[in-house]
């Protein structure tokens, strides 16, 4: 049978494929059509691409070690946390939201509002050097990291808790009492713990500043080191 006629035609950018046809061309003319409709681009043929997702955010809540005190910008741990994530593959924005001579009371007053405008999927929580140095009560200190994990679990967190020792001048009881705190606030809370952050440095005078308190810039890669054996199990890849 012959076609009596067959109209395509694509008025204002749109397209209209109105054919008259026969039974038997019923098939190629409908070829015809969803082949120029995909040529002219009104019909994708294949997987529209998402638009990326966007990174996770890592929160560090620690004091004047995490806030790179008397070290050069961009040598600080934190800084070099961002670098070796981007270089293994994990896409996180590390905000690091430490503060130089910090306690467990002054980071629990501003969390909340940290978490709200974060909204971190892990928290790398390092206090407590502080207030061990000010002798504050071990209860207090307990608590003041009872609700700081909490709400940060509360907020959909995953949590690396980075223990402190504090010099044994302060007396065998409290330095111990102190450190077995760390502990007892993993098991209780279920968060992985690094026993004692500064271990790699904190013996070497070479890694630490005249104060011998703070780690200087050349020990800021081996507290990266210290914590990355913890804090990798806890990270995600982005799904291919």
């Amino acid at each position: 049978n012959e076609i009596p006629s067959r109209m395509v035609s694509v008025p204002s950018g749109l397209l209209t494929c109105l054919p008259t046809f026969s039974t038997a061309s019923t098939v190629s003319i409908r070829s015809f059509c969803i082949a120029l409709i995909g040529i002219l681009g009104l019909w994708p043929l294949g997987p529209v691409d998402a638009a990326p997702a966007a990174p996770r955010t890592l929160v560090v809540l620690g004091d004047s070690l995490s806030a790179g005190y008397g070290v050069p910008v961009g040598q600080g741990w934190v800084t070099l946390l961002q670098g070796r994530l981007t270089h293994e593959g994990y896409e996180y924005r590390v905000v690091n939201a430490s503060v130089s001579g910090e306690t467990t009371g002054g980071a629990l007053a501003r969390l909340r509002r940290t978490l709200e405008v974060q909204k971190p999927a892990l928290v790398i929580v390092e206090l407590g050097g502080n207030d061990g140095l000010r002798g504050l009560p071990i209860a207090d200190v307990r608590r003041n990291f009872d609700d700081i994990l909490r709400l940060s679990q509360q907020a959909g967190a995953r949590i690396l808790l980075l223990g402190m020792r504090i010099p044994p001048n302060y007396g065998p009881a409290y330095t111990q009492a102190f450190h077995a705190m760390y502990g007892e606030l993993s098991e209780r809370h279920r968060v992985p713990l690094v026993p004692f952050f500064l271990a790699k440095v904190e013996l070497d005078d070479s890694l630490m500043q005249d104060d011998g308190i703070h780690p200087n810039a050349k020990a800021q890669p081996l507290l990266l080191d210290t914590l990355w054996p913890m804090l990798k199990p806890l990270l995600k890849k982005p799904a291919i």
